[in-house]
């Protein structure tokens, strides 16, 4: 069964793994090599597939392997010219806050926001959705969607 605590802990590396990408972005083939680290640990591509939905796409929209989820967190891919490297910014924090969190046995779900301050102190509202599984004692990621709230103006 999964518990609140490891759904804060995932969101907890999620985040110190995106901040620790950003500062490689001097060195493409280490931010390759640490985005990998993070989609392997905390993404379940073990089928091939997941759904992922990231912010700032509106060409090819969808990211549900494990190269176009790449892509869009490191950028330069031909196959994705849109793609700037999310995670190649050098975010000094990231931080989650949980508007619910529904546990069903070994899948979950956690709504929100989360909150990415750069280095000059501009502060990012993004709103997301994370369904995760638990494979063995490993939690999971198998829905990743993200957007910017929406601004009638």
């Amino acid at each position: 069964m999964i518990k609140k605590e490891d759904i804060l802990k995932s969101q907890e590396m999620w985040a110190r793994g995106i901040i620790k990408i950003g500062e490689s972005n001097d060195n493409y083939s280490r931010a390759k090599n640490l985005t990998l680290e993070l989609l392997n640990e905390l993404y379940d591509f073990q089928d091939g597939k997941i759904q992922f939905k990231p912010t700032k796409v509106s060409n090819q929209q969808f990211r549900n392997d494990e190269n176009s989820a790449l892509s869009y967190f490191i950028g330069a891919n031909k196959n994705f010219p849109e793609d700037t490297g999310f995670a190649m910014r050098k975010w000094k924090n990231i931080e989650f806050k949980n508007d619910s969190i529904n546990i069903f046995e070994n899948i979950a779900i956690a709504m929100g926001n989360y909150f990415f301050t750069d280095h000059s102190g501009v502060k990012t509202k993004v709103e997301y959705s994370f369904a995760y599984i638990k494979r063995g004692n490993t939690l999971k990621i198998v829905l990743h969607h993200s957007s910017l709230p929406y601004n009638s103006v």
